[in-house]
């Protein structure tokens, strides 16, 4: 008898502890976020979001940021996304033209460096992190071909590195795009395709991701990938055979963002995010991988970066960019995608 009742004890506490699990479960709201975040990013920027909101679940949806504007673009009529986590500002800019964008302003915006925010008195995104261009330069290999160091964009063209650079496309990346966008602003349109065609004589291939060059040029397939200065850092950090070279010319650079797509049925939820989004905390997370950050007085020196990081950021026109973006793609696309890796 005693046996009888011991299992009904138990079978009753795993019945409890069962619907527990279950009610847990059904209170916890998920967000569809979509973002080009580096993947080794997604696990401790969801963490300490759930510290503050263990209740919201973060179903990541992952890829360059050219392929997830695109992405967006296309469900326009029928949106998937409850929050974009971690995309261009560029790409942001495209899709408040298209009005996709459901404007909020987070918990504490004001906060914010005004440059990262939009100007709208509520704004439709909020910016995280910037993001700058950079060489990834592999010194063994560099050695092996009798390489020097480039020093500028400039040096890229030079004969000698014919068919030791990659770069990414800017169609699907954007460290691709943001390379592109800044070349047309610093030497301006004419000269800037003049370099390009002249860049593109060296190119070995174009990749669809902005951190392969660098990935590839680590491993020593290429002594040379045009690519990021996070993935090059931390490459770098883990014992790859590279050299950070930050063109004398300036670095291309874009804004990281965060918004609410306009549809969700999850408001309040995807508003909770964009509130931890801006905060102090979130900011300390974003200077663990990038130099500049939204917030005043949060950013720390990075090792591997230049101390001047910011000073070497070109004035970006970023209204300019997302108004020229279709434009600008459709003639790099005519003029250089026959070197392109397969999709």
């Amino acid at each position: 008898m005693k046996a009888v009742n011991l299992i009904k004890k138990i079978s009753l506490g795993l019945t409890g502890s069962l619907l527990l699990a279950a009610s847990v479960a059904q209170a916890q709201t998920e967000l569809k976020v979509y973002t080009a975040l580096e993947t080794e990013q997604l696990k401790p920027y969801a963490k300490g979001f759930n510290k503050q909101y263990p209740d919201i679940k973060i179903k990541w949806v992952r890829d360059s940021t050219g392929i997830v504007t695109a992405k967006l673009l296309a469900e326009k009529n029928n949106p998937q996304a409850d929050v974009v986590w971690g995309l261009a500002a560029t790409s942001l800019l495209v899709l408040k033209e298209q009005n996709m964008l459901q404007p909020y302003a987070p918990q504490g915006v004001e906060k914010l460096s005004p440059k990262f925010r939009d100007n709208d008195a509520t704004p439709s995104w909020v910016g995280m992190d910037a993001w700058m261009g950079a060489l990834c330069f592999n010194t063994i290999e560099a050695k092996r071909h009798g390489l020097p160091k480039p020093t500028s964009w400039e040096d890229l063209t030079k004969p000698i590195y014919k068919g030791h650079v990659i770069m990414p496309n800017p169609a699907s990346s954007g460290t691709g795009f943001l390379d592109v966008s800044s070349w047309l602003q610093m030497f301006g349109e004419d000269k800037g395709w003049d370099y390009m065609d002249r860049l593109h004589n060296n190119i070995a291939r174009y990749t669809h991701s902005g951190s392969k060059p660098c990935k590839l040029a680590a491993a020593g397939e290429t002594a040379i990938g045009i690519s990021f200065a996070y993935k090059g850092a931390n490459l770098k950090k883990k014992g790859a055979p590279l050299d950070l070279v930050f063109p004398q010319e300036g670095l291309g650079w874009d804004m990281e963002a965060a918004a609410i797509v306009k549809g969700t049925d999850k408001l309040e939820a995807a508003q909770k995010l964009m509130d931890f989004a801006i905060t102090k905390q979130a900011n300390q997370m974003y200077n663990k991988s990038f130099a500049v950050v939204g917030y005043p007085g949060v950013a720390k020196p990075i090792p591997h970066y230049p101390s001047n990081a910011e000073e070497l950021m070109i004035n970006n026109n970023f209204e300019w960019a997302a108004g020229k973006r279709k434009e600008i793609l459709a003639t790099w696309q005519t003029r250089y995608d026959g070197k392109s890796d397969p999709k």
